[in-house]
């Protein structure tokens, strides 16, 4: 049996069924909130996402397995059996077999091994035994606040990759994406700086990161270890205050403007991570919700504090039709490039404005 702390107040909006129809991978309705019309027909999704289970979460020099996400991506966006089939066997060639789950040993606090990346496969079995020992809600009210402060994980894949699993409602994905998120977690400091800042303006502060010469570092995680240690950076976010209203919607549209204009892969992560953490801020009570934002506002500065603060802007290119950027992304083999039109399509409808079309008709192009 798993130890667990005190559970969380519980949602009155979710329903006890859908979470026994999460818990057991066999939901309906594939949004994240239960109450929220379905976007989307997991049932060609589910058969391959229990295929992409037997895969390793990372591959070659630590890259995170986007397999699981960009399949719930094509899925959203329309793809066809046919289509989700070549993309897989022709994503499967780069990745190998995950190692068998490891039991979790009984009494041992499973903040224990945060940021272990050799216990991916004992938090696998972890938050398996969680989801039957509670629910799939109260596992998360309870995990995501603490995963939150590590939200920067694997450059943000372990908080995409457990929304997507939201969205494709396969409780044992949401399993792997969590236990992902947890074995790759790491801090940017302490959010507690962002209570008492007096600039709300998000691109007044991050523009003030001016963290010298960014070491050359091939994972984009690496880069913001490096920008949350430097001594300017908790200045810069000690003027910073964080609300629960602005400021992620601020930041995902400041990622795809700066996205839009450069094409920079490490700000396409700042808009998929952002609409990740719009799916995920729902499940957290809502008392711990603002300390949760603050932490993904200091990953978020992390990274931002990496970006080129002379990039060349790319020249305007026109902005195609949705229906024109969503053929392309569903044929497409980069699983960067899928997911980014998936979200920017998905943050249109929560946040409308013009962005989010010219920043996946960038990503097309």
């Amino acid at each position: 049996m798993v130890a667990t702390s005190a559970p969380g107040a519980p949602n009155p909006c979710r329903s006890n069924v859908y979470r026994h129809r999460l818990r057991t991978g066999y939901a309906r309705g594939p949004s994240a909130l239960p109450d929220e019309p379905p976007t989307m027909d997991t049932t060609e999704l589910r058969a391959r996402l229990v295929r992409a289970a037997h895969y390793d979460a990372e591959y070659g020099a630590s890259l995170s397995n986007h397999l699981p996400m960009a399949l719930t991506a094509l899925t959203r966006l329309g793809a066809s059996a046919e289509r989700l089939d070549a993309f897989m066997d022709l994503y499967l060639r780069r990745l190998h077999a995950a190692p068998p789950r490891q039991p979790w040993s009984a009494g041992e606090p499973w903040r224990g091994a945060l940021g272990d990346p050799r216990a991916w496969p004992t938090y696998r079995t972890l938050f398996r035994d969680w989801f039957a020992y509670e629910d799939v809600a109260t596992t998360l009210d309870q995990a995501l606040p603490t995963l939150m402060r590590g939200a920067g994980a694997a450059a943000f894949h372990g908080l995409i990759r457990t929304a997507y699993a939201l969205a494709a409602n396969h409780a044992d994905e949401l399993a792997d994406g969590l236990a992902y998120w947890a074995c790759r977690w790491f801090s940017c400091g302490d959010a507690s700086a962002l209570v008492q800042g007096n600039e709300g303006d998000a691109l007044a502060v991050l523009g003030e990161l001016d963290l010298g010469t960014v070491p050359d570092m091939p994972l984009i995680a690496q880069g913001m270890a490096w920008a949350a240690a430097h001594p300017r950076f908790a200045m810069v976010m000690a003027r910073w205050q964080v609300d629960g209203w602005s400021t992620l919607p601020r930041l995902a549209h400041l990622a795809a403007e700066r996205y839009a204009a450069s094409a920079d892969f490490t700000a396409l992560h700042l808009v998929t991570s952002a609409h990740a953490v719009r799916v995920l801020l729902p499940w957290i009570d809502a008392d711990a919700r603002l300390d949760a934002l603050r932490h993904y506002a200091l990953a978020y500065a992390a990274a931002w504090g990496t970006l080129p603060r002379d990039a060349p802007t790319l020249a305007p290119m026109p902005v195609l039709p949705w229906s024109e950027v969503v053929a392309r992304a569903i044929e497409s083999d980069d699983d960067h490039r899928i997911k980014l039109v998936d979200c920017c399509r998905e943050l249109e409808g929560a946040q409308g404005g013009a962005v989010w079309a010219t920043a996946a008709s960038r990503a097309v192009a």
